[in-house]
């Protein structure tokens, strides 16, 4: 019998596994399982259906798994006690999220905290004494309800994900787990995180900035906070840090980022520094020219992926890292005179990718993925779960393609639908640019070669894990060399596979995926459709809308919206002022509370296309942000897949391509 056609519902049959955390002793694993269903199964809606995310906590052993809460909400961030008899998590059903303590010897999860604003972040002392978190307390901001007007002050105030920001951070308290008795612990004047514990459980080092304008330009410093609450700038970084891991014997700790002067095209590395001093940092990766942590996209990690570095024992610390278009775990040795280290792969697959790992009592939890094999967790090398046999659709493994270019071989991958039918070709292009497409697992792509559809997809120059030198070619010329790698991809897949129409071919991608998509459309027709999404067009605008707009031309191209000598290269960089070649008809898609590309790049590009008689859809989208695609609401990422089919269909079947030939 033949299989029905999937469609964007099959994406309510996925389980999404998250926030893998092994126990003390290495041999147990917390996990995190989130799924769909209806908001109130009590209360279908049939004209309106309302699937929202439900999610629970899983414990799993050598023996199997099973599920430690009901999930009637969104249970979520897992962490053991350090001697493995307890589990804090928190739960979100109404109001935000709050902390819970479950005893795994059985009985009931206690409620710890009632804050309107709920609780992040959650981190045990080692002594199991304390548990550290932020807050918001019991503030709410309710000017917009009331119509107040709001007074701004600070150069960040809003943010993708998190829409406004609020007029004082988030302040880190701390539970005595014993008494449960709560106290503020420190009000940072500029938001911090990254909290990790000493090793004496004395105090903790944590990130934040010096001041509001140092963090708008992601210049970031570690400082230490003792238990009594006295706070000391540990270094003078100026620049971004990811995270931070105190060295076993509490007298150094790596930090992971990129040191000052470098910018966004930088690779993240591992810096050994002392907690006192002023010696100069040690990188710990020298020579390993890829990035720390997992940059390879995909649309089925929905809640937290941990991905920070951990110390195996005295001189070996585990990280992941990107590499061409996998993601691994690799280790940094230490020699005895912490003085220099060696890379060596703990975990590689050149064919999968793993987006999430922590390690502790000589035991891994993490989750693996591959192309065409979902996402599952896995326990010191065995599979904990068997979320892949949920799929409502066979699943097709794609083919490599390789380019050349002057810095040497690029490569790509065509995944082709069953069968040996003419089919169209998708040319899709990833956000960052600074990302990776590879071996991670794609529902979206999945679904278009279910339906008959062929996606193309590579690494243009810009994209990590190909090395620094790959990275850094397009600093200052977007538009240049990547849109010339991107078309010498997408012929070499019509080349080698015959397969795909060249008289239906599609052009789509998100974040700078979609500046490239309006850049390629502005620059050639040679595309029967086009689908942008959460896109760019005018790079001038962008600086002062998006959340990073203060910084991020400076880094990407050595030019700023607010010099005027700048702006006539920005404005040559924008694809909006191309826009009269526009001839593709285009599909727009974009969330209104995206702050990282902001609605009105949108906007634009809708307006400049409607006066040029292109034909185009612009489709809104409330209450979702710039991860709309990868974690929105289940009920609008089904609309937004939806559309997408829909414009394929209506502008890649032969006679619409026909018609759009005669026309032209």
């Amino acid at each position: 019998m033949t299989q029905p056609t999937p469609g964007p519902e099959s994406l309510l049959s996925l389980v999404f596994p998250s926030d893998p955390q092994v126990s003390p002793d290495g041999q147990r694993a917390a996990f995190v399982l989130t799924r769909t269903e209806e908001d109130d199964p009590r209360k279908p809606d049939a004209d309106f259906p309302k699937p929202r995310y439900k999610a629970q906590i899983w414990l799993a052993d050598a023996h199997g798994s099973r599920a430690l809460t009901q999930g009637e909400g969104r249970d979520g961030s897992p962490r053991w006690s350090p001697d493995g008899q307890t589990l804090a998590f928190t739960r979100k059903v109404a109001e935000g999220a709050q902390l819970h303590l479950l005893p795994l010897s059985g009985g009931e999860a206690r409620l710890m905290t009632r804050y309107r604003g709920g609780v992040q972040d959650l981190q045990w002392s080692p002594d199991g004494q304390f548990i550290a978190f932020f807050t918001t307390g019991d503030e709410e901001d309710k000017r917009d309800e009331r119509g107040e007007a709001r007074v701004i002050t600070k150069p960040r105030y809003r943010f993708n994900g998190r829409d406004w920001l609020p007029e004082r951070p988030a302040r880190l308290h701390l539970l005595n787990v014993q008494t449960g008795e709560l106290r503020e612990w420190h009000a940072p004047e500029v938001e911090a995180g990254g909290v990790s514990w000493l090793p004496d459980s004395r105090g903790v080092l944590l990130i934040t900035s010096v001041d509001d304008l140092a963090a708008a330009h992601w210049q970031q410093e570690v400082w230490h906070l003792n238990l009594e609450g006295e706070l000391r700038q540990v270094t003078q970084w100026q620049s971004a840090v990811n995270a931070v891991v105190p060295h076993p014997d509490g007298t150094h700790f790596v930090l992971v980022g990129r040191p000052a002067g470098q910018g966004n095209t930088e690779h993240t590395h591992l810096y050994l520094l002392p907690l006192a001093g002023n010696a100069a940092p040690l990188r710990l990766d020298a020579g390993h020219d890829h990035p720390v942590g997992n940059a390879v996209g995909g649309d089925c990690h929905v809640g937290t992926m941990p991905e920070k570095p951990t110390w195996l024992d005295q001189h070996t610390l585990l990280f992941s890292s990107t590499v061409r278009g996998s993601c691994g775990l690799f280790t940094a040795t230490l020699n005895d005179t912490l003085s220099g280290a060696v890379v060596a792969p703990f975990d590689h697959d050149p064919q999968a990718v793993i987006p999430a790992f922590t390690a502790r009592g000589g035991g891994v939890a993490l989750i693996r993925e591959r192309a065409d094999r979902f996402p599952e967790v896995i326990l010191n090398g065995a599979p904990v779960t068997d979320l892949h046999a949920r799929l409502p659709f066979p699943v097709r493994t794609p083919e490599r393609v390789t380019f050349s270019t002057d810095l040497g071989e690029g490569e790509g991958w065509v995944l082709l639908p069953e069968g040996a039918n003419p089919v169209p070709a998708l040319l899709s292009i990833h956000g960052g640019p600074h990302t990776d497409y590879g071996h991670a697992f794609t529902h979206e792509f999945q679904l278009y070669a279910a339906r008959g559809q062929a996606v193309c997809y590579s690494n243009p120059r810009g994209s990590v894990g190909y090395g620094q030198a790959w990275v850094d070619a397009i600093h200052g010329r977007w538009g240049s060399v990547d849109a010339d790698d991107l078309l010498h991809f997408f012929d070499r897949c019509l080349d080698a596979h015959p397969r795909l129409d060249r008289a239906r071919t599609a052009v789509m991608g998100g974040s700078y995926g979609g500046f490239m998509t309006n850049w390629l459309t502005s620059h050639t027709t040679r595309f029967q459709a086009a689908i942008t999404d959460r896109s760019i067009c005018n790079l001038l605008s962008f600086g002062g809308t998006s959340d990073i707009g203060l910084r991020f031309w400076d880094d990407e191209l050595g030019l700023n919206f607010h010099r005027r000598a700048d702006t006539l290269k920005l404005w040559d960089m924008s694809p909006l002022q191309y826009v009269e070649n526009v001839r593709t008809p285009t599909l727009i898609v974009h969330s209104v509370l995206d702050h990282r590309c902001p609605v009105e790049q949108a906007e634009q590009w809708y307006a400049a296309l409607t006066l040029h008689g292109v034909p185009v859809r612009f489709v809104r989208f409330p209450g979702e942000d710039h991860e709309l695609s990868r974690s929105g609401r289940p009920d609008r990422r089904l609309t937004r897949l939806t559309e997408y089919l829909n414009w394929l269909d209506r502008w890649l079947t032969p006679t619409a391509t026909r018609e759009a030939a005669a026309t032209a």
